[in-house]
Parts: structure tokens; C-alpha cells; sequence
């Protein structure tokens, strides 16, 4: 990536949501601008776990304002990752359908453990580095994470569903505070993280910082009445605490350093971070500059960079842990790529390379549910990646990976996809091939053979083989066949010329 590029992350967080633009420089990145709106989606959530209208218009409302400022960026400049809310949201297509296209960029529903790695790479790259093992919390509206980690490296992941709006509106609900509600809130909140202490109790690391939101608007106040700076302490807890019940309301509270966004809010956020501090025996806290949308644009420099993408090594864990067999793995993906490389050279494709790339997992994993059973293995390895924990993937790319491990054989017309998207099917269509060239186990002879697209209207791949061919590999010929056949049921045609 050159020096001067701007990177933008856009995060869709349960109650505010942020845009943070840098400019990249020799490795770090420099804020140039930020921009912050409270939205408070997760309070739009009714008891069938939908979005209202009023929730997802705010929420469309906001990203047509980030979507103007990010007009002209590149998509491979920005990236928008959508958290808890949005996870749980039943209707989160159709909200995510028209945020798309009004913010003009692709909205990632990232898994709670993947929000809980980008929250600390966001913290780590703004710390000094050290050898120190840090604890990095952070308390959402919905969700709270939490993170062992030491360097860039993090270590124990996890995300919980419990966060401030959540919480202020099941025990705070017409905005009272009384010891009584504090008291049952912090009693659930510790009943949702008490298997936390395991992984993270005080022996597990040096030093506590806590990312963004509830910490970060605690500090706020505690720093603006004299306590240390930038840091949270029981005793200022404690503090916090008698205020807001001497306030007795959200309402009345007055109270220097509480931004206006906060106050509906911070019941349920303190009554969080009195459990988190009880629990795992936190005395002091520092605050973190870093946070999840610094993560983001991080991360976005690792995908730049193919060899540190996260994705990969991500894909040989997989691999490794259902016992791929790699030589075949490798070789399907040498295949299909070879032809994606051909037929690239007659589409107009951007992106080629991350294309690739794509298409390079998902024959490293097509056969992936065969360790669970042989028989209809392409269904099982399609299950297991849209299940998967996979470390730098959003649940929208490991569903496509899993589309694309489901169709690698088999009928083409029960596929869910969208057979319009002809980046996908230019995937699809050169890993089935791969397979099927590679269907003995052995490396295919490729002498003579030309994969060719027409134009993009007549949708006709085109595979030709060399004279001789066919009566030397009458098996390969006779699957060929049965692909082409395969394709007639849907919009796209293969042709294959074999003499």
C-alpha cells in the first residue's frame, strides 16, 4: 500500500455509529477526520428480535450522511463491519440490503470473537509495544468483549451479550436508578460473564485497558472530577455509583465530563463494569485511544498485503483441522486457478487478485466435510464454514465460501445464489472444472487446453481441448460432458469442444 492512501472503517455499533478516516503513513495510519452519530439501533430491537422502521431509518439516515463523505473512495479503501444488533437482528437483510446502497459500500455482520480481535488489534496498534500481556474489555450496547492478548497478538477471544443498552433498558427501563436495580443488574451481568474468569482472572495478564463506550465515557467524568487521568478505579466506580443514585434518574442526573448520548445509557454501562471489575479482580483500568473501527483499518492493510492476510492462515487451520487432503487440495486450487487466469484475460474483472485469492480458499477447503462423511461431504463442508470461528473472516465472506464449497459439485439449480453475479459464477465455474480435471487425483495435462469467456450478455464459457484429447482422457471428457449439462438448467452455458 503507498504512503497518502486513505482508509476509511465505517462501524455500525448497537448504539453509536462511527467513521474514522486516516491517511496511511510508512506503516501506521494518521486520523484525518471522525465523525461519530448516536443512533442507538440496539433499543430498536422489539420482542421478535426486528429492527422497527424507526430503528433502521435512523440508521439509513446516518449512512447516507458517511456515504457522501466517502464518495470517490475506492472499495478496497473502505471497510463498514456491523456488530451485535445486527447479529441478532432477524430483519438485518433488509435493513442491510438498502444500507448498502445507500452508503455505497459493503456492510460485514462480523462474529462476536471476530469484533473481539479487530477491538484489540484497534488497541494494540495505539499502545507502545511491549511484552506486557494486556486485558482489553469493551463494553457495547449489546455486547461486551473481552481480550487477553500480548504485542499484536491476541491470545483469548470472547464476546458476550451483554452491554449498556441492553442492560439500561431490561433493569433501567424508565430511566430510575435505585441500589436496588444496580444491585439485580450487576447479579445478571455476572451471571451472563462469570465463565470469563477462567480465561481471564487477574493472573492471566499485567495490565487492564478498556476500548471505547462505557470506559471511555466513565473516564470522561471521572477524569473531569479530579480523579487520575484516563484511568478507572474501583474507588472511582464506587464514586460514580453514589452520584447516579443521588440523582436518582437518567434525567436529573448533572454531572461535569457525561456527554448528552451517555445519560440514557450509563445505568446499564456502569452496572456492566462493576460486574467485569468484581469478577475478574480488576483494581485499576487504563483507557485505550484504540477501538474497533482502528482495528478495521488495520486489518484492511493485512488484506492489501496477501501474504499477512489473517484470512489464510485462517483457512490452513481449517484445512489442518479436518484433515484435508492437501495434495489434492493444492491441487484443485493450482487448476483452478490456471483457468481463472484464462478466462480473466476475456472479462473486464477488477479485482482479479483478491478473486483469486477467494477462489484459492475455497479449493484449498472444497473437500473439507469429508472428515464428517464422504456421502454429500460438499454439504458438510458448506455447514461447517457458515459455522465456522474463523480469525479475519465476516460471516458474509465465509457464507460465500460456503457457496462456493457447496456447488463445487453437484445440481446448480438448488444453489441459493444469485446466478445474475457473474464474478461468482466466474468462481464457481472454474473450481467445478478444476475438480473435475482433477477427479483421478493427479495432476491434469493442460498442454493445448483454452478456457474462454464470451461476452458478458450471451453468458458462455467456452472450453477447448486440444486434438487427441478426448480419447486420451475418456473419463474427464465424460464428466465434462455431464457439466455442460449441469449449467443448461441455469442462465449460463458451457461449451466444450474436445475432438
Amino acid at each position: 500500500m503507498q504512503d497518502g492512501t486513505l482508509l476509511a472503517a465505517v462501524d455500525l455499533g448497537s448504539n453509536s455509529f462511527r467513521l474514522e478516516i486516516g491517511r496511511f503513513d510508512q506503516g501506521q495510519i494518521n486520523r484525518t477526520e471522525y465523525l461519530k452519530e448516536t443512533v442507538r439501533q440496539g433499543n430498536g430491537l422489539d420482542a421478535d428480535r426486528n429492527l422497527t422502521l424507526d430503528a433502521m431509518q435512523r440508521g439509513w439516515d446516518c449512512l447516507a450522511r458517511f456515504g457522501e463523505r466517502l464518495a470517490g473512495f475506492r472499495k478496497e479503501q473502505v471497510r463498514a463491519v456491523a456488530t451485535q444488533t445486527l447479529r441478532e437482528a432477524r430483519n438485518r437483510v433488509e435493513f442491510l440490503d438498502k444500507a448498502h446502497k445507500i452508503l455505497g459500500f459493503p456492510i460485514d455482520v462480523i462474529a462476536g470473537r471476530e469484533e473481539a480481535r479487530l477491538i484489540y488489534q484497534g488497541v494494540a496498534h495505539m499502545l507502545p509495544q511491549s511484552n506486557e500481556k494486556r486485558l482489553v474489555i469493551d463494553i457495547g450496547g449489546r455486547s461486551t468483549e473481552m481480550i487477553v492478548g500480548k504485542g499484536l497478538d491476541a491470545l483469548h477471544m470472547e464476546s458476550y451479550r451483554v452491554g449498556s443498552v441492553a442492560w439500561s433498558m431490561k433493569y433501567f427501563a424508565d430511566g430510575q436508578f435505585s441500589l436496588r436495580a444496580f444491585k439485580a443488574a450487576e447479579v445478571a451481568a455476572k451471571a451472563v460473564l462469570e465463565e470469563a474468569v477462567n480465561a481471564y482472572h487477574s493472573g492471566a495478564w499485567n495490565v487492564a485497558y478498556g476500548s471505547s463506550g462505557t470506559i471511555g465515557a466513565v473516564t470522561d467524568v471521572l477524569t473531569a472530577h479530579g480523579w487520575p487521568a484516563d484511568v478507572v478505579s474501583q474507588a472511582g466506580l464506587d464514586w460514580l455509583l453514589d452520584r447516579l443514585l443521588k440523582a436518582q434518574s437518567a434525567d436529573r442526573l448533572k454531572i461535569d465530563g457525561m456527554k448528552e448520548d451517555r445519560r440514557a445509557v450509563i445505568g446499564g454501562g456502569v452496572s456492566v463494569l462493576r460486574a467485569v471489575f468484581e469478577l475478574l479482580g480488576i483494581d485499576h483500568m487504563q483507557a485505550a485511544v484504540g477501538a474497533l473501527r482502528h482495528g478495521v483499518l488495520y486489518d484492511l492493510i493485512e488484506r492489501e498485503q496477501g501474504e499477512t492476510d489473517l484470512r489464510s492462515t485462517s483457512v490452513s487451520r481449517l484445512a489442518a483441522r479436518f484433515d484435508v487432503d492437501r495434495p489434492q487440495a493444492e491441487r484443485v486450487s493450482r487448476v483452478a486457478q490456471h483457468l481463472f487466469s484464462m478466462v480473466s484475460r476475456d472479462l473486464d474483472v477488477p479485482n482479479n487478485e483478491r478473486r483469486m485469492r477467494k477462489l484459492q480458499w475455497a479449493a484449498q477447503l472444497h473437500e473439507i466435510g469429508s472428515r464428517i462423511s464422504h456421502s454429500d461431504y460438499h454439504k458438510h463442508g458448506a455447514y461447517i464454514l457458515d459455522n465456522a470461528d474463523a480469525p479475519g473472516f465476516a460471516q458474509p465472506e465465509l457464507h460465500r465460501l460456503s457457496l462456493l464449497v457447496l456447488g463445487h459439485r453437484g445440481k446448480l439449480r438448488k444453489l441459493e445464489v444469485d446466478f445474475e453475479d457473474r464474478f461468482f459464477i466466474q468462481q464457481l465455474m472454474c473450481l467445478r472444472i478444476a475438480v473435475i480435471l482433477c477427479h483421478a487425483r493427479r495432476d491434469p495435462d493442460f498442454k493445448g487446453l483454452r478456457f474462454e469467456a464470451s461476452t458478458v450478455l450471451e453468458k458462455t464459457f467456452v472450453l477447448a481441448c486440444r486434438r487427441g484429447w478426448a480419447d486420451a482422457f475418456p473419463q474427464s471428457v465424460h464428466l465434462l460432458r455431464e457439466e455442460v449439462v449441469a449449467w443448461q438448467k441455469t442462465p449460463w452455458t458451457l461449451t466444450v469442444n474436445s475432438h
